[in-house]
């Protein structure tokens, strides 16, 4: 299967033009793929492992301090989530539905859907910068070596009592890197590509780089794109499974249970109390 189109500049060179639009398609099937091994998976093979969060006496003794209702996202936070899922869905429309023959003036929107996903992630890096808890969403050592233990636990092996996660589990962290990097690389693509046509953000120069470069250009904001692809079909499975369904809820109200708290998280990596709670 191909992964790149080439093209023949007015020269004669041999030079890069886009990815292949194979690439789509084996992007959708991975991301159902995923959805079906992993739905099979917990219903018939994920063992319940048991966790604990250290000495039980200390989780004892937070967990009577931690309130009815647990604050976990900001109405900050919660509009800019929904304001980036509405622009990448908007995006990925735009850009794929015409290449599977849904034909449409999509030009227009799609670049007013990128310049609104940039100033979201804009505010995103300076909000949680500077007033969220930035180092909570990031992956520590510890964690590495807590997932290698879960995955033998999983086969069946002798592993230590493994703790709950803190505010976000590994596997929360992991996608939020994936997200980030391919977020990164198709914003600084698109907004070069927005170059080559007319808006009012500034005059129209497809002489900007050379075809060679261009044809870079578009690979990286198609390989990153069609990523999103299957990004965004697993991030909608998860959402909507029922044993996820207050991770959801969370993101619409902006608070978690006290049982849900206590079931998933160990209260000495995510500190609360009744007071922390009022904020």
């Amino acid at each position: 299967m191909d992964i790149v189109q080439w093209g023949t500049d007015p020269w004669g060179q041999e030079v890069l033009v886009r990815i292949s639009w194979n690439l789509l398609y084996l992007s959708f099937w991975v991301g159902l793929a995923f959805v079906v091994f992993h739905a099979a998976y917990a219903a018939l093979w994920m063992p319940r492992l048991r966790a604990t969060g250290g000495n039980a006496g200390e989780i004892e003794e937070a967990a009577r301090r931690i309130p009815e209702r647990i604050p976990r996202h900001s109405l900050a936070a919660r509009v800019f989530h929904w304001v980036m899922a509405a622009a990448i869905l908007v995006l990925l429309v735009t850009a794929f539905f015409p290449i599977v023959g849904i034909q449409f003036p999509w030009v227009t929107i799609h670049w007013i859907a990128g310049v609104v996903l940039t100033v979201s992630i804009l505010y995103h890096v300076v909000h949680a910068s500077f007033f969220l808890d930035f180092w909570s969403i990031w992956i520590y050592p510890s964690e590495v070596r807590e997932a290698w233990l879960r995955a033998k636990r999983q086969l069946g092996q002798r592993v230590p009592d493994l703790r709950k996660h803190g505010k976000y589990p590994l596997d929360h962290k992991l996608y939020h890197v994936a997200v980030m990097l391919a977020g990164l690389v198709v914003i600084a693509s698109g907004l070069f590509m927005m170059v080559r046509i007319e808006t009012p953000l500034w005059t129209r120069d497809p002489y900007l780089f050379t075809d060679g470069t261009w044809g870079l250009v578009y690979v990286l904001h198609g390989l990153t794109a069609v990523l999103f692809v299957t990004l965004t079909i697993t991030h909608i499975y998860f959402a909507v499974r029922p044993d996820k369904l207050w991770l959801t809820k969370a993101m619409i109200w902006g608070w978690i249970d006290r049982k849900h708290f206590i079931e998933h998280h160990d209260p000495q990596r995510w500190v609360v109390s009744r007071e922390s709670s009022k904020g």
